[in-house]
């Protein structure tokens, strides 16, 4: 049985790939020939991002030399691991660019560090306050789709076997925000303050009185995997989303989450600060 979901396992099948490609001292440009294919197509199995048939994996693997038959058996069982269908593709017409990807990521991610300089992130949105949002840029019937996908990330919170590990911090100005007004806001806040006593959540508030620091350049998600799975970071832009893997680029992030954490408060204070906002709002 997969201990990780379908984006995880394409990731994990195409480095694989790579490894052995390099390993037999074939270049990408080789392989393509080899499949008659594009270079690009190689490159984009490699990272994940594409889909490659058994036929032309058992034919690669042949080609690099990979003989042994309990090594062949894993790399087609990650394979088949792979075809799986994710439950976030039945909303991939109404996604943004991007989206599909990282919901697939963050299903088969352990641990979450996210910090969210402007919106209560997607994880901890009742279902008033993410209508009330997602409203504001796509039609009514597309509205409520993307409601209901935005719902059903949240049980990766709460499932059965291995929830996933969230540390967030947030800015109290994005807190203070009334979205939908302020009786929704206000429930979103007690949302928040019951989430936080998850033992998998810490939520923590950066308060509006410090001053200039490392998250000013914008938001980012940190998602950690299974040992085998490198770490990566996730970047929601206007221009579009972005998921970097270069390990220099992920101890950047790494070290900015580390000076956010020190700025914040303390997540045993995140109820009282939640309930003081609140008052204020009232």
């Amino acid at each position: 049985m997969a201990t990780s979901g379908p984006t995880v396992r394409k990731r994990q099948l195409g480095a694989e790939l790579r490894r052995l490609r390099v390993s037999a001292g074939r270049l990408i440009e080789d392989a393509a020939a080899h499949l008659e294919c594009s270079q690009a197509k190689i490159s984009r199995v490699e990272t994940g991002q594409a889909p490659i048939t058994s036929r032309d994996v058992k034919d690669l693997l042949a080609w690099y030399g990979v003989t042994e038959e309990a090594q062949v058996a894993a790399v087609l069982q990650i394979h088949r691991d792979a075809q799986q269908r994710g439950w976030w593709e039945a909303y991939d017409d109404v996604l943004p660019s991007g989206m599909s990807t990282y919901a697939g990521l963050e299903s088969d991610a352990v641990t979450l560090d996210v910090y969210e300089p402007i919106l209560v992130n997607g994880l901890f949105q009742t279902e008033a306050y993410a209508r009330a949002m997602i409203s504001t840029e796509y039609e009514p019937d597309d509205v409520e789709r993307l409601v209901r996908f935005r719902l059903e990330r949240q049980s990766a919170l709460t499932r059965s076997e291995n929830p996933i590990a969230v540390w967030a911090i947030h800015e109290e100005s994005a807190l203070r925000r009334p979205l939908g007004g302020v009786d929704v806001m206000c429930a979103q806040l007690r949302q928040l303050a019951e989430l936080s006593t998850l033992p998998n959540v810490n939520i923590q508030i950066l308060a509006q009185a410090k001053g200039a620091h490392v998250g000013l350049n914008g938001g980012f998600t940190l998602l950690g995997f299974e040992q085998l799975t490198p770490p990566g970071v996730y970047l929601e832009t206007a221009g579009g989303n972005i998921y970097l893997q270069r390990p220099a680029d992920v101890r950047k992030f790494q070290h900015a989450r580390d000076q956010l954490v020190g700025a914040a408060n303390d997540p045993e204070d995140t109820i009282k600060m939640l309930e003081r906002i609140e008052k204020e709002m009232n």
